[in-house]
C-alpha cells in the first residue's frame, strides 16, 4: 500500500508588480482549502505583523474576485470588514477549483506645469481624461498586485486558474490544492502573461508569531520562469514575489 504524507494546505500568494515596499504581511486565508461539493467556507483577509495572525488591519473587499470552476465570477456571501480583518462566506456549489483573489491595478502619474509638479492616481480608463496629452516631464508608473488563494471541492481542476495576462501571476504545474509534506511542487511565475526568468521570491510557513526565525525560503525562477518548492511540514504557506 502506498501511503502519502500529510497534506499541505494551499498556499496564499502575494504577487506584486511595481508595488511600494510592504511593511506588513497581506493575505487571504480560507477556513478550508480541500472540501466537498456543497460545503461552506469562510475566508479572512488582513494585513498583519505576524503571518496569518490578526493584529494590524483589515483588507478591503472592494477588489475581490472569486472565480468558480466554470469560470463564472461569484459574489461573496455575508461580507464584513472589522478592525483587524475582513471576512466573507462562500458556498462551494460546483465541483472543482476556485480562485479567490484581491486584485489591485492602477496608474500613478507626475508631470510639470510651469514650476509646479502635478500628480494624479487612478485607473488606466481615466488616464487620458485626467492627464494632459502634452504634459511636460511626464512620468507614469503602473501598479499591480494580486493576493490570492485556491480552494477545491471534490477533484481539482484548472479552469479557474488560467492566468489573466496582467501583472505577476502564478501558473501552477503542480495543482495548489494537491500539495503534500515532503514532496516537491513546481510552478511558473508570469509577468503580463510571459514567463518571468530570474525573479526572486520567498516562501514562508505560517505560525511566525510563535517562532524565533521566520523560516522563509528564498528562491529564484529559472530561465523559463519556473521554480520548485519542497514542503517541509503540513500547514499554510505564504508565497511573495514582486518586481
Amino acid at each position: 500500500m502506498h501511503h502519502r504524507s500529510c497534506r499541505i494546505l494551499a498556499s496564499t500568494l502575494l504577487l506584486a508588480a511595481a508595488a511600494p515596499a510592504l511593511s506588513h504581511n497581506v493575505w487571504v486565508y480560507p477556513s478550508a482549502t480541500v472540501a466537498t461539493v456543497g460545503d461552506w467556507i469562510t475566508v479572512d483577509a488582513a494585513a498583519s505583523n505576524d503571518l496569518f495572525y490578526f493584529n494590524h488591519r483589515a483588507l478591503p473587499l472592494d477588489t475581490l474576485q472569486i472565480t468558480a470552476p466554470d469560470g463564472a465570477r461569484l459574489a461573496p456571501q455575508s461580507p464584513h470588514s472589522g478592525h483587524f480583518r475582513s471576512s466573507f462566506d462562500l458556498a462551494l456549489e460546483q465541483k472543482g477549483s476556485y480562485r479567490i483573489a484581491l486584485v489591485n491595478e492602477g496608474l500613478f502619474a507626475s508631470w510639470k506645469e510651469g514650476d509646479a509638479v502635478r500628480r494624479w492616481r487612478g485607473s488606466s480608463a481615466d488616464f487620458a481624461a485626467q492627464v494632459p496629452k502634452d504634459a511636460t516631464e511626464l512620468l507614469v508608473t503602473q501598479n499591480s498586485n494580486r493576493i490570492e488563494t485556491f480552494v477545491t471541492a471534490g477533484a481539482p481542476d484548472t479552469a479557474a486558474l488560467v492566468p489573466s495576462g496582467r501583472g505577476i501571476e502564478l501558473k501552477p504545474i503542480t495543482h495548489p490544492n494537491d500539495l503534500y509534506a515532503g514532496e516537491t511542487a513546481r510552478f511558473v511565475l508570469l509577468v503580463d502573461g510571459q514567463p518571468a526568468p530570474d525573479l526572486a521570491l520567498t516562501v514562508t510557513p505560517g505560525g511566525t508569531r510563535y517562532r524565533d526565525q521566520l523560516g522563509e525560503v528564498a528562491l529564484t525562477t529559472d530561465a523559463e520562469g519556473a521554480f520548485s518548492v519542497t514542503w517541509e511540514a503540513p500547514g499554510m504557506y505564504w508565497l511573495h514575489a514582486e518586481l
